[in-house]
């Protein structure tokens, strides 16, 4: 069991976690976890802004992740198998998974694809792109037809790099690439 691609064609914004957690996977939702901070964070964001007051919540939680699809953000993994941590991936399946990612890219053509984190992005580039220089957080070089990549920090409670303070202006830097 594994989570299913919350997308469909002409979404502003995806959301790409690393690969689902099984706890994620049993839920049936993306980020389910609640010490995970991409709901809190994504939900203090000016980007979830319009969403929240169409749902008429405060704060945006996992079981709202289907119902971003109407505002034009799906989700999907850069791996598809869930995992109790994404160490356990192996670099074959991140090798074919970037294949099925950029397939994914030219079926759906987002606007943004946003990669949470360094570690499932850097194998999608190695691939698709390995002369390119050492990714940086922010807008990529990279481009795959009309969708722009971005990498911002992974809200997981793991990474303790970044805090949820930075984790939210992430997502408010993601609104105004998207304007």
């Amino acid at each position: 069991m594994t989570l299913p691609d919350l997308l469909r064609p002409g979404l502003d914004l995806v959301f790409i976690g690393i690969n689902p957690s099984l706890y994620s996977a049993a839920q049936g939702h993306y980020f389910a976890r609640k010490t995970n901070r991409f709901w809190p964070a994504f939900s203090r964001s000016i980007l979830s802004e319009s969403a929240r007051r169409a749902l008429n919540v405060d704060r945006l939680e996992p079981c709202h992740d289907a119902m971003l699809l109407d505002h034009g953000i799906g989700f999907t993994d850069v791996v598809k198998r869930p995992t109790a941590r994404a160490d356990e991936l192996n670099p074959e399946e991140f090798a074919a998974a970037a294949r099925d990612l950029v397939a994914k890219f030219e079926t759906f053509r987002p606007r943004i694809a946003c990669f949470h984190g360094m570690m499932g992005y850097r194998p999608f580039v190695r691939i698709h792109a390995p002369a390119l220089p050492r990714p940086e957080l922010g807008e990529q070089p990279l481009r795959l037809g009309r969708t722009r990549l971005f990498v911002i920090p992974n809200p997981s409670p793991a990474n303790a790099h970044a805090s949820p303070a930075t984790q939210t202006a992430w997502y408010d830097r993601l609104a105004i690439a998207l304007d």
